[in-house]
């Protein structure tokens, strides 16, 4: 099998037929790696992720300013090298460095007519050919999947508003995140899109964190109205454009919303933060087809061996039913020595020849 095809047949709850596919959620924090090279992975693996956007030409940074394709090539070459497939990481980002700004109607009207000097300066169809198109050859051979995060719903107006204005703003200026929302939704409509035509992502993941340790911070019905409803015009374009599996990463215990979010057409869920109390195990037997990338709690790599061994047992059911990708449940932290990291993968590898086992025995 192709790269490509292990994680699409695992993410669908198929047989891989040598095992499933073995990645990571998410590249490390910055204190992580500067540990892991002072434990012993190569200075030119490690400066890949510690170099900023020095090894991008002054027409690159320019390029990469919203279209995001470029900075993932740092990303995979240190996956590879612990021993991860391939997996080329894409964004497609609209807040930028204007944020947070808006407290009203005036403000985003404001910054809205910036996005709209952005969108014609930057988002030509010519740039993102020129982006994103370098990728198409090796993810249409198999040699990699591409996993495209993008700004959600409720995302955009806390990083728009900060996150004491957006909670008002939901009762005082409802219009407002509507406003933004729309004009979100109309330009993944036109620009996403033409991504997805010249790069068609198999797995795309919402950025949203609407939820915290004790729960989601808006209600079932809140969601629907300024989040939900969005999904559901935005989910069926990129399912026609090829996406196989849309994901929301949220930190927190977001359990509540699981319903309102398989409604409004999400496959599946990342990071699935076992330290806010998303257990894998029961939300599999409640939800029976939800899909996850994740929740493999990373505290305990940080203790050692066998601490790595019961987390994998804990998770086993869930990886043996597929539709799951194991990794850790945020990035890897800096209390990690590298010795358990590379523990940790020798034992992912193994226990991913069990994914899908139980769709084999039926």
């Amino acid at each position: 099998m192709t790269n490509r095809e292990r994680e699409n047949t695992t993410l669908s709850f198929g047989k891989p037929l040598d095992r499933g596919s073995v990645e990571e959620t998410f590249y490390p924090w910055t204190l992580t790696i500067e540990r892991f090279k002072s434990e012993g992975i190569p200075a030119d693996i490690a400066s890949t992720l510690l170099g900023g956007t020095n090894y991008l030409n002054a027409d690159e940074i320019e390029l990469q300013k919203y279209l995001g394709a470029k900075w993932g090539e740092r990303v995979m070459k240190y996956e590879k090298h612990l021993g991860f497939d391939p997996v080329r990481r894409v964004s497609f980002k609209l807040p930028l460095e204007y944020k947070p700004v808006v407290c009203d109607k005036a403000h985003w009207k404001k910054l809205k007519d910036y996005g709209d000097s952005e969108l014609e300066k930057y988002f030509t169809k010519e740039n993102i050919i020129k982006a994103y198109s370098p990728l198409a050859e090796g993810h249409n051979k198999g040699d990699y999947s591409v996993r495209l995060n993008i700004e959600g719903f409720f995302w955009t107006s806390r990083e728009l508003m900060g996150v004491e204005t957006q909670m008002f703003a939901f009762y005082d200026m409802p219009e407002v995140i509507h406003d933004i929302n729309e004009y979100m939704l109309s330009i993944y409509l036109d620009k996403l899109v033409q991504i997805l035509e010249v790069l068609p992502a198999d797995v795309v993941y919402i950025m949203e964190d609407l939820s915290g340790k004790n729960g989601p911070m808006i209600s079932p019905k809140q969601f629907d109205e300024f989040v939900g409803s969005y999904y559901r015009r935005l989910i069926p374009v990129l399912k026609q454009k090829g996406v196989s599996h849309v994901f929301v990463d949220t930190d927190g215990d977001f359990q509540k919303l699981i319903p309102n979010f398989m409604a409004a057409g999400i496959d599946g869920f990342l990071p699935m933060d076992v330290n806010a109390g998303m257990d894998i195990v029961r939300v599999r037997k409640e939800f029976p087809v939800l899909k996850f990338i994740g929740a493999y709690n990373k505290l305990c790599i940080t203790e050692g061996k066998e601490a790595i061994d019961r987390e994998f047992e804990r998770i086993l059911p869930v990886i043996r039913q597929g539709g799951y990708i194991p990794g850790c449940d945020h990035q890897v932290a800096p209390s990690t020595s590298l010795e358990d990291y590379r523990y940790y993968i020798s034992r992912l590898k193994q226990v991913m020849e069990q994914s899908g086992a139980d769709l084999k025995q039926q």
